[in-house]
């Protein structure tokens, strides 16, 4: 088969630094191009300025207006538009990437076209590519929070609906019946192998001080004032403790799920957390009001360690003790997955796609979202419970071996994809 796959403009998709859905596509990718002729279309950046040609992939860059311009205006425009049609959901929004890729399509003549996350693209890609099969695989709720009539005039121009959930594939399938039949779920996996090699290079545990873990963006879906609320009563009772926070500091504009979500009221009330300067008018960063919570006596037990290679993530996984998900909203959630095959002990939310990767009181621990004294509770039973934290570590450990390796999920994916071919 000759595969494309078309990412967003936001996505890192080329190592060492990646985003989850670049993540996705380079895992995916790089294991189809073993026997498949495989092309990813990617946003040219300074540090890529060429076409490159890794592991048999064929890199297309392409070039598009800088994301932060492009989001800066969405989000002012926002309060002008229907939130249910907002900027970046329009068939002009980025349309001088997608045109390229389009047209470049068009002359690659692909079986397989997989669209990363961008419902937008699809009649540009169609007009251009009418015998291809089109697949929309969606790593968020959009499809079911945006204007119905627009959603459905995307969705009868593709072939497959892919969602990185049952959570989010179900969602579609109750809002669109009439496209259930093409709506199918492929996991987000994690690489077994690096997370593995980890594990063999033991390192000695600070047996006195215990690791706290949280990865991914710090932004406002992800709760993580709510962590550092839990985190002060933790220290209260059990004060040899510290907390690592890796990730980047990108916070999602308000327009991309606060604004959407009027059918989720926890979420819809993060809006508090976009905060403007009442003097300067500029806004304060959400890391800003997250360090402002930090109290004298945790304020040396927490570290915001920015943004980390993800090479370099498992021996973050490798030092902690406790793994923990915060989130409001979350429509898979690798982070957990990793720290499963780090066997780490996971305490997550019951949102979106966690609990079909967390079973509670096996391998983790399943909390409400945004229950600070419930998350202290919870971080609290396992610290206290070494032998609680191995069993769980061992349980979740088996359970990315079976259903989250690369491996298994690229398997599913070409079945799919075989089946539409034949269909």
């Amino acid at each position: 088969m000759k595969i494309a796959f078309v990412s967003q403009p936001l996505d890192v998709v080329i190592p060492p630094s990646q985003n989850s859905i670049g993540i996705w596509t380079y895992q995916v990718a790089r294991r189809l191009a073993h026997s498949h002729n495989v092309i990813v279309y990617v946003k040219k950046t300074r540090s890529k300025q060429k076409i490159e040609n890794d592991e048999n992939i064929n890199y297309k860059l392409i070039w598009a207006l800088p994301n932060s311009i492009l989001l800066k205006l969405s989000d002012k425009l926002a309060r002008f538009s229907n939130p249910k049609k907002p900027l970046y959901t329009a068939k002009f929004y980025n349309l001088e990437y997608i045109l390229q890729v389009a047209l470049d399509l068009r002359k690659q003549q692909c079986d397989i076209i997989h669209v990363q996350n961008c419902p937008q693209f699809i009649p540009i890609i169609r007009v251009f590519n009418p015998q291809s099969k089109i697949l929309l695989h969606m790593h968020c709720e959009w499809l079911t929070q945006l204007d119905y009539e627009m959603i459905e005039n995307y969705l009868q121009k593709v072939d497959l609906v892919i969602g990185c959930s049952e959570y989010i594939t179900d969602k579609v399938r109750r809002r669109f019946p009439h496209f259930a039949s093409k709506c199918q779920t492929v996991f987000n996996g994690v690489n077994l192998e690096k997370f593995t090699n980890e594990l063999n290079q033991k390192r000695e545990k600070d047996n006195e001080i215990k690791k706290l873990l949280c990865v991914g963006r710090v932004s406002q879906e992800k709760g993580i004032h709510i962590l550092l609320e839990a985190f002060n009563k933790v220290v209260e009772e059990y004060p040899q403790v510290h907390l690592n926070i890796v990730g980047p500091f990108e916070e999602l504009p308000k327009s991309f799920i606060v604004s959407l979500s009027d059918d989720n009221q926890k979420v819809a009330q993060l809006a508090s957390f976009y905060q403007t300067d009442k003097v300067t008018g500029k806004p304060i960063s959400y890391l800003e009001q997250l360090k402002n919570k930090i109290t004298p006596e945790i304020a040396e037990k927490v570290n915001f360690c920015g943004p980390a290679a993800h090479t370099k993530i498992p021996k973050y996984y490798q030092e902690a003790d406790i793994f923990i998900s915060s989130s409001f909203s979350e429509a898979f959630g690798i982070p957990n997955v990793e720290a499963m095959a780090s066997k780490l002990p996971v305490i997550g939310t019951l949102v979106g796609g966690i609990p079909e990767i967390i079973v509670n009181e096996k391998t983790g621990l399943l909390i409400e979202s945004g229950d600070y004294l419930a998350l202290a509770a919870a971080i609290l039973r396992l610290l206290k419970d070494d032998n609680l934290r191995e069993e769980m570590g061992e349980n979740g450990y088996e359970r990315a071996i079976q259903l989250f390796s690369w491996k298994s999920i690229t398997e599913t994916l070409v079945k799919q994809y075989k089946d539409i071919l034949e269909g």
